[in-house]
């Protein structure tokens, strides 16, 4: 199947399609800034639950292997006592001093075992009151930081309720605009909104952040040929061309706003 042919626009109904879609995309700018930062608030506060949540899990993970650790020493200090009482008994049979001596360093040495058991114990004991204390104070934090998601999130859904429908409304407006416009019109548009902070692709030449000579603003207000301002680029239209579009552009913009609510 053929292309279809873009209908032939004179120079004037582009630059008002132009500053139309410069309008529409200023518009989209101010709903983004309108929910401001509330997104990369909601990911901050994403990111820090995800990290608790971590350190609380890594936290109960080495209180689990203290537990184990505290198991293993109580059965050797359990063994240790068990071999104390045989070894005595022992020694109550003893033949002689070198035999009751030899049980009795076998008995200290299982003394020494519950000694160690009894300090592993101690420690790992502590360590766990302490980690206990810290989980206790994570969760704290994580339930503070869930309160400020929550109320971030639902900042956020307000504010998406309230534009969405509109913004999706003016990106197909957008859209159907510059498909009216030639490839080579359109990159030109998107690589000077790409170029500046502010977004102005095409902008009225008592915009202009320079002194547009007469002669060049009668050119302008002629309307039969694309200027561009010599020092930035930028599409240049006349006042009265701005000001025409702007009205009609901002009923439209009423109009999307009323029926996004």
């Amino acid at each position: 199947m053929a292309k279809k042919q873009k209908k032939s626009l004179s120079v004037e109904e582009q630059l008002r399609l132009l500053y139309d879609i410069q309008l529409i995309d200023s518009r989209i700018h101010k709903l983004e800034e309108l929910r401001g930062e509330l997104p990369l608030q909601v990911k901050f506060y994403e990111d820090e639950i995800i990290g608790l949540e971590g350190r609380i899990n890594k936290i109960k993970e080495r209180i689990k292997t203290l537990g184990i650790e505290i198991q293993f020493h109580k059965e050797v200090k359990s063994k240790a006592e068990k071999d104390i009482e045989r070894y005595r008994q022992r020694q109550e049979n003893a033949r002689n001093d070198r035999e009751y001596k030899s049980l009795q360093e076998d008995i200290d040495y299982f003394e020494g075992e519950i000694a160690l058991a009894d300090k592993k114990i101690k420690q790992a004991l502590t360590e766990t009151a302490q980690l206990e204390q810290q989980i206790a104070e994570n969760e704290e934090l994580l339930a503070a930081q869930r309160e400020q998601l929550k109320a971030k999130q639902a900042e956020l859904d307000e504010i998406l309720k309230e534009t969405e429908r509109e913004e999706e409304e003016l990106k197909k407006m957008k859209e159907e605009y510059m498909q009216q416009l030639s490839e080579r019109l359109v990159r030109a548009y998107k690589r000077l909104v790409n170029k500046y902070k502010n977004r102005l692709a095409v902008v009225s030449y008592d915009e202009s952040y320079f002194v547009i000579p007469p002669q060049v603003q009668v050119e302008i207000r002629d309307r039969d040929r694309i200027i561009v301002d010599e020092h930035t680029g930028r599409i240049l239209v006349d006042p009265e061309l701005a000001r025409e579009e702007r009205e009609r552009m901002q009923e439209i913009f009423a109009q999307l706003g009323e029926a996004a609510l």
